[in-house]
Order: structure tokens, then sequence, then C-alpha cells
């Protein structure tokens, strides 16, 4: 594992673009003394030449064929895996912060979807041709155009090739921003990709909202904006995108509900686990975290004992590298104050119990990094901050609820609704509760990562976001629909000569 800073560049055309502007270095969130690597600041101008060369590669690419599109993604799946144990999974954790285990699962996510993608692009994006009384129809799906991608830092590596693998194997181009917070092992495969498709296809530029992403959002040459990331955010990129009325998938924020029935059995170690880990895994910075818990109050003394128990066997904070670690630190500075400032006003209303959970197997270390020890407020009120935003860290609200249509209320009581998770012994009464919950998904006795399948569509209600991603929906996601009529009646009766 080199400790050596790596620096790199903007890729436009199938080439390295040099700039002379750099993002301030991105350090180890582990040991903020250390630089993990550098990255550019890209200009306006240098956007909108990676947009004109992925606009004029549009014209030639979209009429590739499907085979040497699956071809050349297969290909670059390849050299992912190739590059994965000794260089990328490393890299992630440095610039990241989370544990070795995480980075490599994400990476393997990722490539699961790409695999997929490729397995299944071809059947789903076929021509449907029908014929019926009055000639036939065929149903195409066309590329779209050029596609903008704007990813976070939470999951750089997954939440990009969630978006560039469909893109590109429906015939698009695309010019990709990863976050700041974590530009590095996202740029390494985002360039093992470029790299085998016809310069121009993917571009990779670097740098801040303010210019890079205005351009990004309101160049007419775009086409669609694919955007993981805040609800903030997307307020103002659906404002930049109006004026030329672009294709969105937006896929945003979450205050994910999980609620625990009363026939759940709290001394299910294994299901006790399950919660533990939907709450902390990636020091709970994954937008489908589970983020407050509601339990039947006939249970919750139990539950929250068993709970806590469950906690401290898992959780243990430090150097994503030492192999006993499961929570390695939050990755910068600004959001692990946040999460502390919530933490602070539940405590400071003075109902709230913060409960310090897990072990810190390096103090020394834990002092030097952007390290919080997971903690489980109790004792919080629905409308507390805490509970009521999304807290993207290692905490969570754990709350009583008198009964299923208050328990009901309370997850539904949102303004977000991406994911939610619900917890009981009697699956068909558990799945008739998930019906009445607001999200976009909803997973039964198990939240989170641990519930996810790429092979159906994900995505929000509400102010979580617009569209899906991943399953057939996700590659439907980046095509128009073309519908081509060859009518044998040219003639119609009821117009007169």
């Amino acid at each position: 594992m080199s400790k050596n800073p790596i620096v790199i560049d903007a890729i436009i055309n199938g080439e390295k673009y040099k700039t002379e502007k750099q993002a301030p270095p991105r350090e180890n969130p582990t040991n903020p003394e250390e630089i993990v690597g550098f990255s550019p600041v890209n200009t306006q101008e240098d956007t909108r030449k990676a947009i004109d060369v992925a606009y004029e590669t549009f014209t030639t690419w979209r009429r590739s064929s499907m085979d040497e599109r699956i071809e050349r993604m297969s290909r670059a799946i390849q050299k992912i895996k190739d590059a994965t144990p000794p260089e990328i999974a490393q890299l992630l954790s440095r610039e990241h912060g989370k544990a070795l285990y995480d980075s490599k699962g994400e990476i393997a996510v990722s490539l699961m979807w790409m695999e997929f993608a490729c397995d299944n692009v071809k059947e789903v994006l076929k021509n449907e041709v029908q014929r019926h009384d009055n000639g036939k129809t065929i149903i195409a799906k066309d590329a779209i155009g050029v596609v903008s991608a704007i990813t976070p830092w939470n999951y750089p590596i997954s939440l990009s090739t969630i978006k560039v693998a469909p893109a590109l194997l429906a015939g698009n181009t695309m010019v990709l921003k990863p976050s700041p917070l974590a530009p590095l092992a996202v740029s390494k495969v985002i360039e093992l990709i470029a790299n085998e498709f016809p310069p121009g296809v993917l571009n990779l530029v670097h740098g801040g909202e303010a210019d890079v992403g205005v351009e990004l959002t309101s160049n007419p040459k775009v086409a669609k904006i694919a955007f993981t990331g805040g609800t903030e955010t997307a307020k103002h990129i659906m404002k930049a995108a109006a004026d030329t009325i672009k294709h969105m998938t937006l896929e945003l924020g979450g205050n994910d509900a999980a609620i625990v029935l009363n026939d759940f059995d709290v001394n299910d170690e294994k299901a006790m686990r399950r919660i533990v880990i939907s709450n902390f895994l990636t020091a709970g910075q994954i937008c489908m975290i589970a983020k407050r818990i509601y339990v039947d109050k006939s249970i919750y003394d139990s539950f929250v004992e068993r709970y806590i128990e469950a906690a401290n066997k898992w959780i243990r904070v430090g150097d994503p590298f030492d192999k006993n670690v499961t929570i390695g630190p939050v990755n910068n500075e600004k959001q692990a104050k946040y999460v502390q400032s919530l933490i602070d006003d539940a405590k400071s209303k003075g109902g709230a119990q913060v409960v310090k959970l897990g072990e810190i197997l390096d103090q020394a270390l834990y002092e030097k990094g952007y390290f919080m020890q997971p903690t489980v407020v109790l004792g919080a009120s629905q409308d507390d901050p805490i509970v009521v935003e999304e807290q993207f860290g290692p905490t969570v609200p754990i709350l009583p609820f008198e009964d299923e249509e208050h328990a009901i209320h309370l997850a539904n009581d949102s303004i977000f609704g991406l994911t939610s998770s619900v917890w009981g012994g009697e699956e068909e009464h558990a799945i008739e509760v998930a019906k009445r919950i607001q999200a976009g998904t909803t997973m039964i006795n198990t939240a989170a990562v641990q519930g996810l399948d790429v092979r159906f569509p994900f995505g929000g209600v509400k102010q979580s976001g617009i569209g899906r991603e991943y399953g057939k929906e996700g590659l439907l996601a980046y095509t128009d629909t073309h519908v081509i009529n060859v009518p044998d009646q040219l003639d119609l009766p009821y117009i007169p000569e």
C-alpha cells in the first residue's frame, strides 16, 4: 500500500487534461496529517469542452452495436477486477475512511451491477415489434444523448458505476464529476472504463458546484442529469435544468425509518446484529441506512437492552486497515461536527440520553482523526432535529410507539421516503405494515445494504428523489421511447378528399 500522494487529472476526449489549479489536498480522515492525493479544479470552460466532445462523439457512438458496447464494458469490468486487490480498495479506504472490508464490498456491488447491466441490456433495450389490425408498430429504446453525472463522496465508486454502465451501454456519452471529498479511487475506476471506449464517450471533470456543476446542469447540449446527493442541491439542479427540460434521475437524501413490531424476537442475536449494521455501516454515511428506529412500547426496554449488547459486540472503531475494525472515521471534519451538533442538541433539551457504543481500539489514533464513537439516543421526541434530519453519521435515535397506526404515522412523518424496514416475527403481517409506508424500498427483517439487490429498482419518493436506478428500470432510465408506426391503411376514410 503506497503512502505517496497520488495526483489525478481530468479526462477529456480520451486524454488526461492538465489544469493549473488544484483542489485542497485530500487528507486521510484517519490521520488528517497524511495527504492521500490531489485532484484538479476544472473551469467552466473545461467543462464546456468536455460536454462539446461528448456531444460530437454521441453522433457516432449511438450507432455502435450493442455487442460492441457490451464487449467494451466487459473488458472494463475485468480491468477493475484486476486492479481491485492491490490498489483501488486500499486507496478508497485511505481517502474515505471506511474500513477495508467495506471498500471491497462497495467495489463488489459495483461490479455486480455492471455485470447485471451487461447480461441484461440487450434483452431490456431490444426493439418491441407489435403487429395489429392496422399494421405494425415498432417500439424502440433510443439513446438520449450527453449525460451529466454528479456523484457524492460516501459511495463514490458504486454511485458512479450505477450511472456509467447503463448510460454507455444504451449508446449515450457522459461527463462525470465526482465529489472532491473522495475523488481519487473513483477517478482510477473511471479511467479504466474510459480507456476501453472510444475517446469522448466517457469524460471526467473535477470542481465545485459554482462553475463545473452549473455547466453540467445548464448546458443545452446535456440531455440528461444523473445526480446522487443532497435534496437542497437537487433543487438548484432542477432550476438550472428547467430552461432546456432535461431528463433527470435524482437519488437524494433519506431519513429511513425502521419499525420494530411487538412480535420481533429481541433475543435473536443475528437479527439484532443486522439492525446494528443497518445503522452504523460506513459510520452511518449511507443514504439508505436506517436512521431512526421505532419500537413497540411493549418490547421497548428489552429491545434497547439487547440492541446495546449487540452494538457493543460488533462495533470496533479504529484504523480502516485493522482487520478487527468494523467502523472507521467520518469522512470529513464538517460532517463530524454536524453529527455532533445533532447529538448535543438532543442532550441539551434535557430529555435525551446518549449512550456510547462499542470499543475504541486505539485511543491515540482516535484523537488524531475524524473519529466519532457511535451512539444511540434515547428519549428524543419526534420533532427533535436528530429525528427529523438525516444525520449521515454514527448515531441513531430509538423511540417507542403506541400501536401500529402510530408507528406508520411516525415513519411517514417526513419529507423523505428513500428506504424503510419492518422487523417482526410474522412475515405476512410485516409485509402488510410495509405496504403502508411511503418509501421507494421497504425491507423485511433487514435493512440498508444488507437488503440491496441490484436486480431490482432503487430510488425514493417524496423529496428523496425522482426516477429509479438498478434493475431493468435503471437500464431504461437512459433511453427515450421511440415509436415507429407502419400502418397498412394509409388513407383514413373519415378524412374528406
